[in-house]
C-alpha cells in the first residue's frame, strides 16, 4: 500500500468507479485501450446530506472527472480522448447540475457542469443517451439541468458532432476501437433503457411499459426507471451496471416499474455488479441479487441515504447466494456509518475511488481502493479477489 496505480497495459480491463461525493462517474479501459465514461455526476447537494466534495471544492466535480479521466489514458499511453460517454439518464447525480453562475462553454450555448465539464477538456468522439433526440419519453423534464444538457447536444450536433440514442439489445453500439492489441474477444451489451430490455438473446428484446394512454399519469415511469443499463463481458468476466434503475412496485401495484429485475435477469450473473440507485430502498430485491450473486458488489454512494440497511443486508446475505463475497462503497457519509454500522463496518471500502482490474482473458481480476482526497492514486487497499483459484494475485 502508499504506492501509486500501476497504469492500465493492454489486455487488461480497468473499470475505475469514482469518488467525487457528487454523484456517480465510472471510468472503464476496455481491453483493447476503448474509453468509457459512464455519467459525470455534479449534485450540488448542501453539505448536511451529502459528503464534502472529493479531493475538496476548489474544482467543479466534472473538472475533478476530466482530468481524473485524462491521468488515467495518459499514463496508459493512450490518446487523451474519450470515446465513448454514456448517460445513463437526465438526473443532476449522473449528468450535472448547474449553478446560475457557472462557466459558460466556450463550445456552446450552455453552462458547465457534470458531463459538459467533462466534454469541455477531453474530446468525446460519441455520446450515447437514453433520450437522444427530442427527450420526450415518457414526459420531457423542465429544470435547469435539463435544459442545459439538451442545448450541450444542440451544440455538439451543430458541430457536426456524434450523439446517438442508446440501443437496446446492440452488442456493436459501444465498441472496441482497437486502439492496442487484446489477448480475447470483449463486448459492452446494451441491456435496458426506457423500459426495454434484452431478451438475452442475440439483439432481441421485449418492452415492459404498458402504453402510457392506459394508465394513470401519476403511475408514469421516471426518469429513474428509463436509466441506461450495460453489461461488459471479458472471458469469464462479466459486470452489470444499471444507473438508478430500481425494483420496487409500490409492494406490486405497478409491476412495470421493476425494471432492474428484468435487466438483471437478462444480464446475470455477474462477477462485479454495481448497487444501482446508489444502494438506495427502491433497487435491489431478494431475486436480483439472487440472479446477479456478484462475488464483488460496488455501491456509488455520497448521500446520506447511501446506502440502505437493507440493500447491505441482502448484498451480505449467504441465504441469497451462498460464497464470500465483498461490499465496496464510494463516500459514506459518517451519520450513515453510524446508523447502519452493524453492516457498515463490513464494508471493503467507504471512502475512495474503486477499480476493478481484470487480468487479461478475463480469468481473474481484483479491486483496488485508492485515495481520493489528492490526485496521487495512491493505494489505500487492494482486495485479492481471484475468478479462479490457482491465479496469483498480481503486482498493482
Amino acid at each position: 500500500m502508499g504506492h501509486a496505480l500501476a497504469p492500465w497495459q493492454p489486455g487488461w480491463l480497468d473499470i475505475h468507479h469514482i469518488a467525487t461525493g457528487r454523484g456517480n462517474s465510472t471510468f472503464v479501459l476496455l481491453p483493447d485501450g476503448t474509453s468509457l465514461l459512464i455519467d459525470a455526476g455534479a449534485s450540488l447537494n448542501a453539505l448536511d446530506v451529502s459528503v464534502a466534495p472529493r479531493p475538496d471544492g476548489s474544482r467543479r466535480p466534472g473538472e475533478w472527472i476530466a482530468r481524473y479521466a485524462r491521468r488515467q489514458l495518459a499514463v496508459a499511453r493512450l490518446d487523451e480522448v474519450l470515446d465513448y460517454l454514456l448517460a445513463t439518464h437526465l438526473h443532476p447525480d449522473h449528468t450535472g447540475d448547474v449553478a446560475p453562475d457557472a462557466p459558460r462553454s466556450a463550445l456552446g450555448a450552455y453552462r458547465l457542469g457534470g458531463v459538459t465539464d467533462v466534454a469541455e477538456a477531453l474530446p468525446v468522439r460519441t455520446l450515447v443517451d437514453r433520450g437522444y433526440p427530442d427527450y420526450a419519453y415518457p414526459a420531457s423534464i423542465a429544470a435547469p439541468f435539463a435544459d442545459n444538457y439538451r442545448a450541450f447536444v444542440a451544440a455538439r450536433r451543430e458541430a457536426g458532432l456524434t450523439v446517438e440514442r442508446f440501443r437496446v439489445g446492440s452488442a456493436l453500439q459501444i465498441a472496441g476501437r482497437g486502439h492496442r492489441p487484446a489477448p480475447r474477444a470483449f463486448d459492452v451489451r446494451n441491456v435496458a433503457a426506457n423500459g426495454e430490455v434484452w431478451t438475452g438473446r442475440d439483439d432481441a428484446t421485449r418492452k415492459l411499459f404498458p402504453d402510457l394512454a392506459s394508465i394513470p399519469r401519476a403511475d408514469w415511469p421516471n426518469e429513474n426507471q428509463c436509466s441506461a443499463a450495460i453489461r461488459i463481458g471479458y472471458g469469464p468476466f462479466s459486470y452489470f451496471t444499471a444507473g438508478d434503475l430500481t425494483s420496487y412496485t409500490m409492494d406490486g401495484a405497478l409491476p412495470w416499474h421493476d425494471v432492474l429485475g428484468p435487466a438483471a435477469q437478462a444480464a446475470g450473473p455477474a462477477t462485479v455488479a454495481t448497487a444501482d440507485h446508489h444502494g438506495m430502498f427502491d433497487g435491489l430485491n431478494a431475486g436480483i441479487v439472487r440472479t446477479l450473486r456478484p462475488r464483488a458488489w460496488v455501491i456509488p454512494s455520497w448521500h446520506i441515504a447511501h446506502p440502505d440497511m437493507l440493500q447491505l443486508e441482502r448484498m451480505f446475505s449467504e441465504r441469497l447466494y451462498p460464497g464470500p463475497r465483498d461490499v465496496f462503497a464510494t463516500t459514506v457519509m459518517r451519520e450513515n456509518l453510524l446508523a447502519n454500522g452493524r453492516l457498515t463496518k463490513r464494508l471493503r471500502s467507504h471512502d475512495g475511488h474503486v477499480i476493478v482490474r481484470v487480468m487479461p482473458g478475463g480469468e481473474r481480476f481484483y479491486v483496488v481502493v485508492t485515495d481520493n482526497g489528492n490526485e496521487s492514486d495512491t493505494v489505500k487497499s487492494l482486495t485479492g479477489v481471484m475468478h479462479t483459484a490457482s491465479a496469483a494475485t498480481p503486482d498493482t
